[in-house]
């Protein structure tokens, strides 16, 4: 990607990010980094499991940057299921029936981008098919009137 005005997005890190997630390392894994996340199990310790649940829904997950929408989760599984492979695997795990594919790429080293610019994660397929493992401070924005 490239140089942008805010690292490789044009926007910066919006301030309120949900789920208590932290702004500054927000801003470093999402517009300052190409190739690393948040720790594992990092969104375990903000306010996601506390503030959703089966009860929420379809959850939707924005961009940190844009409010664009960019994942709406758990879609052909159940909540449980979708807690359950992410706790596996340390960090939220989206299929490809829940990913917003106008504002979502995959570029050729596996890498996840919004359109934006701002980093996501990584696609690390497994038996089931693609699996994309997503820094919550990377989609925790709130929605934008755009």
């Amino acid at each position: 990607m490239s140089k942008k005005r805010h690292g490789t997005s044009a926007l910066p890190i919006q301030h309120d990010l949900r789920w208590g997630c932290d702004v500054q390392t927000a801003d470093r894994i999402c517009n300052h980094n190409r190739h690393y996340a948040e720790h594992s199990g990092y969104w375990k310790t903000t306010r996601f499991l506390k503030q959703e649940s089966a009860a929420s829904g379809v959850v939707d997950f924005y961009d940190s940057n844009s409010g664009k929408l960019l994942f709406q989760a758990p879609k052909s599984r159940t909540f449980a299921a979708f807690i359950k492979e992410s706790t596996s695997h340390g960090w939220p795990s989206f299929r490809d029936s829940e990913v917003n594919w106008d504002e979502v790429r995959v570029l050729k080293n596996g890498e996840v981008v919004s359109l934006n610019g701002t980093h996501l994660g990584h696609n690390l397929p497994d038996k089931k098919g693609n699996r994309y493992c997503i820094n919550l401070v990377s989609v925790a924005g709130r929605p934008l009137d755009n």
